[in-house]
């Protein structure tokens, strides 16, 4: 009995330092979604590596064009989101992005009805694309410079980017502006009905990162520090121990763990090292790039003073 009582007190001591560290930091609550490339968050909340990191965090659900709303009333302290919205969030309040989390290798894209041959035979189409300020509109208007074209050219009917994959699987619309896992759908209806025109493989331009605001930042760089690593910490997970890793992620968004890792084969989640790559220079490139076709369409009016908009200290 008193060695069983010894190795209690012995293992509450051993979880001690991680409980006070957590108590001394903030409490922190990450606004996110259901895409696949923020997945290793939910792992890394129901695995525990959070708090063994000695920070407390929560993740919730938030619709992307509320939460820099909900992060400017302090109902979320950190955001996730593309770099493009956040170049367009940034335009109009403090933000500083602080870590990579991934970047799409096919996870979004451009489907087309079998009629249209290519770009030029968008112009005057009806695409369903969720609307201004968002990932499908920007993949859109990216896609379309590329070759020549303005989103300008085409009709938008807004349609979330779930509900725009079914509607044009359904046999509505020229054209959809998606992801995955609901790019995974027109993929599978045969390209007698409908085809992909071109995905982030053709054309890399969505990348996914976190942020606070500055102030935060400032004022918590040792939270800031352990979400980080957190970060880092579930994506080792998922390579130690894949299996289960995919079943917490996948249960969080309805999927299987099969499914869900068929769905993460079209991204690639950034670890420290990538992470430190990316940034040196491409990111950089990107951010500049991506500010431009946000103003070309009109969604960002005011640019954002982009070296202000990221801080590469802490990603170790």
């Amino acid at each position: 009995m008193q060695r069983r009582l010894f190795l209690g007190a012995a293992a509450g001591a051993l979880a001690l330092p991680a409980v006070l560290r957590a108590q001394a930091m903030p409490r922190i609550t990450i606004g996110m979604s259901g895409w696949t490339g923020f997945a290793p968050l939910t792992l890394a909340e129901q695995a525990g590596l959070f708090r063994a990191n000695g920070v407390e965090v929560e993740t919730r659900f938030v619709p992307q064009r509320e939460r820099n709303l909900a992060l400017a009333a302090g109902a979320l302290n950190c955001v996730v989101t593309t770099v493009d919205t956040m170049i367009l969030w940034g335009s109009t309040m403090p933000l500083v992005q602080v870590l990579v989390l991934d970047r799409s290798r096919g996870g979004d894209g451009i489907a087309v009805r079998p009629s249209i041959g290519g770009w030029a035979g968008l112009k005057g189409r009806t695409v369903a694309v969720d609307g201004p300020g968002t990932t499908p509109y920007f993949v859109l208007a990216y896609m379309l410079r590329e070759n020549g074209m303005s989103v300008k050219e085409v009709q938008a009917a807004t349609l979330a980017p779930q509900p725009a994959a079914q509607a044009f699987v359904a046999g509505q619309f020229d054209a959809c502006s998606t992801y995955e896992p609901y790019l995974s759908q027109v993929r599978g209806m045969g390209e007698d009905k409908g085809r992909i025109l071109a995905t982030t493989n053709d054309y890399p331009c969505v990348v996914d990162t976190l942020a606070f605001t500055p102030d935060f930042v400032a004022k918590n760089e040792p939270a800031v520090k352990a979400v980080i690593k957190s970060w880092y910490d579930a994506l080792a997970m998922i390579a130690r121990e894949p299996a289960t890793s995919h079943e917490i992620m996948g249960k969080r968004v309805n999927q299987s763990a099969e499914a869900f890792r068929a769905s993460a084969q079209f991204i690639e989640w950034q670890d420290a090292a990538k992470n430190r790559a990316y940034v040196a220079d491409e990111l950089p490139k990107f951010m500049t790039k991506a500010l431009e076709v946000q103003k070309e369409a009109g969604v960002v009016r005011q640019s954002p003073d982009l070296a202000k908009l990221l801080d590469t200290r802490f990603l170790g």
